[in-house]
């Protein structure tokens, strides 16, 4: 199926790795440029190749969210450098529990996790109302409808832009511009395995079978693929998701239970 996405331009966050990576990867599989972000920027250049063999254009950002320097360069590249797709992704927080995280961590996760990603949203928007046509996507977390344990800060602040990104698909999806939330499940990334790892160490188990323990809660009965997670991605960037918005789409192999 051909996307209708070739020659558009995406700003992919995080993309150096896990989720972010493969959802670059995806887009330039269908032909979209590509503005990379992220803070490693060995492991952003090895997607920037990645890209290229796909034959788009591919360019590298350094980006911290926890930094609000670094964001406002980005927002200030977004001005003199629009795009068409916007992947808002973030790195997973530290694990821990309520009560008990520290103040300072709640804040400097919320601008990381929210308050700084809401600002290069809505610094990308221009552009897309004016072209009447865009495509924001968020990556977020199956826990902002089934809470993991020992997740406290991801749960509730990912539910925060969560929120927001509801909010404002109701507001703009007359101008031409989706705003979908993607929810990764169990995603075989460097970061579910370190959460594996921290559930091993809790547990005096090892991490394999911490792993086998977390598989057995899955219907499909495996970890997916970061690429699964990717081409639905580009599914909801493309022009046939043209009447999706505001939704929020599982990729879990089945992991949540609710309706």
């Amino acid at each position: 199926m051909d996307l209708g996405i070739k020659g558009k331009r995406a700003l992919v966050l995080g993309a150096s790795q896990g989720l972010g990576k493969a959802i670059a990867i995806a887009l330039a599989n269908e032909g979209v440029d590509l503005l990379l972000a992220a803070r490693n920027s060995d492991n952003l250049a090895l997607t920037q190749a990645a890209c290229q063999q796909a034959g788009v254009q591919a360019e590298c950002m350094a980006l911290d969210l926890m930094d609000s320097t670094s964001v406002q360069h980005c927002i200030a590249t977004l001005h003199t450098h629009p795009v068409d797709i916007l992947v808002s992704n973030s790195g997973g927080p530290p694990p821990g529990t309520v009560p008990g995280v520290a103040s300072d961590a709640w804040a400097s996760q919320f601008n990381a996790m929210v308050l700084h990603q809401i600002e290069i949203i809505e610094a990308a928007l221009p552009s897309m109302r004016e072209n009447r046509w865009g495509r924001v996507l968020a990556v977020s977390s199956s826990g902002i409808q089934i809470p993991i344990p020992h997740l406290a800060i991801s749960n509730t602040l990912r539910s925060a832009l969560a929120a927001y990104c509801k909010t404002l698909a109701g507001q703009i999806g007359s101008e031409g511009v989706t705003v979908n939330l993607l929810l990764p499940g169990r995603v075989d990334t460097d970061r579910i395995q370190a959460l594996d790892a921290n559930v091993a160490a809790k547990a005096n188990i090892t991490a394999d079978e911490a792993k086998a323990r977390s598989i057995a809660t899955i219907p499909l009965g495996r970890y997916g693929e970061p690429h699964e997670f990717g081409a639905v991605a580009a599914f909801y960037a493309s022009q046939q998701a043209g009447f999706l918005t505001g939704n929020q789409i599982r990729i879990d192999g089945g992991l949540i239970k609710a309706l």
